[in-house]
């Protein structure tokens, strides 16, 4: 099968601002891309010129960048490029399978004006883009999609959250969920645990560190495993400030702060900690959290991201608003059995499995 493959943003910005990088493999959707390659088919993917690496690469399938327009307003937030339609009205016909990530996106639009009838919508946002208000999301949502939307051929969610916002809006939604796609190959279990907690994500307000930095300078003082360290990797404009708690909090040797690094880094990491820690303001479908299950190491994390649910359901952690000192020390001692349940549902976050869920999904409605 020929599948074609949109998603514009291929990593997260901050406050409309795009970090350079100089790779994108260790990206959600390179790896998705990997896992409809392994299964045997043809993949490209559509991208913005704004998320082209530093370096040039070699990749595994075919990836085309567009040049995109009106950035000052859309940037980050909904990218638009009259040549990436071009190039989906131009080539359509050699395409089996269309997968465009969100409803809310150009891409997406024109799928729907071009091809729907081979369009899979793989769903991640669960409630309104907050950009200017919500207002240009719900006037999308309650005009756009009634009008140019609705014969697209099904949309797929990637958590029950998104499952829950996208029906209301008369599509083709499945019920069943399908998660981001992790490698396998690169993220492997570790039997082996250090005496550490591990944090992965950007350093900026919303993902709240310095409250995991405070819980966890709380967990030395009031428990008796006096020698944990706090491993903190990601990069973000809180750098500084965040490095100065530490040192307030007389952590320095401590938490560690690791910046970017690549996922074969990271995924010793994350194998080898007692957990991740999450206590994000918001967020959507971390990727972090199946990369850690899919290594064998429990979360804990409050209610907010969208994999909070199936964390509880398959007691792969401990999900719990404003957790502390006690669920720290719960998730040590009880670390055996949630390790346990993280390897046992590894397969079923991995690229493979996620893109065979969206094929199957996909060719089961088309036979009908």
């Amino acid at each position: 099968m020929k599948i074609l493959v949109i998603n514009p943003i291929l990593y997260s910005g901050n406050n409309g601002e795009i970090p350079r990088v100089k790779s994108i493999k260790d990206t959600m959707i390179y790896n998705m891309c990997i896992g409809f390659k392994k299964l045997g088919h043809q993949v490209t993917l559509l991208a913005m010129n704004d998320y082209k690496p530093i370096d040039q690469e070699k990749y595994d399938f075919e990836i085309i960048f567009f040049r995109s327009i009106f950035k000052c307003l859309l940037n980050d937030a909904i990218p638009l490029s009259f040549n990436m339609c071009g190039y989906i009205r131009k080539n359509e016909k050699q395409y089996d399978l269309v997968i465009s990530s969100e409803i809310f996106q150009f891409g997406s639009l024109f799928t729907a004006l071009i091809c729907p009838e081979k369009t899979v919508i793989w769903q991640e946002l669960t409630g309104h883009q907050k950009k200017l208000k919500k207002i240009p999301s719900k006037l999308w949502h309650n005009v756009v999609v009634p009008l140019f939307m609705s014969r697209l051929r099904v949309v797929i969610p990637r958590s029950l959250p998104a499952y829950n916002f996208i029906k209301k809006y008369k599509l083709h939604v499945v019920p069943g969920i399908v998660d981001h796609g992790i490698n396998i190959d690169i993220f492997k279990c570790s039997k082996i645990k250090k005496h550490q907690f591990i944090s992965v994500a950007q350093l900026i307000y919303r993902k709240n560190i310095d409250s995991i930095i405070k819980k966890f300078n709380s967990f030395l003082n009031e428990s008796s495993y006096k020698d944990f360290k706090l491993i903190l990797a990601g990069r973000g404009e809180m750098e500084f400030k965040l490095k100065e708690l530490v040192h307030e909090l007389d952590l320095d040797n401590k938490v560690f702060f690791l910046g970017f690094i690549t996922h074969e880094r990271l995924q010793q990491y994350i194998s080898e900690s007692y957990a991740l820690l999450v206590n994000t303001r918001q967020d959507l479908n971390m990727v972090s959290i199946p990369e850690s299950i899919v290594s064998g190491t429990p979360i804990l994390t409050n209610s907010i991201p969208a994999s909070a649910k199936y964390i509880d359901k398959e007691k792969l952690g401990i999900v719990k608003n404003n957790w502390d000192v006690n669920e720290m020390i719960s998730i040590i001692e009880n670390n055996k059995l949630y390790s346990d349940n993280c390897r046992l549902y590894r397969t079923n976050l991995s690229t493979i499995e996620s893109a065979k869920r969206i094929i199957d999904i996909y060719e089961n409605i088309t036979n009908k």
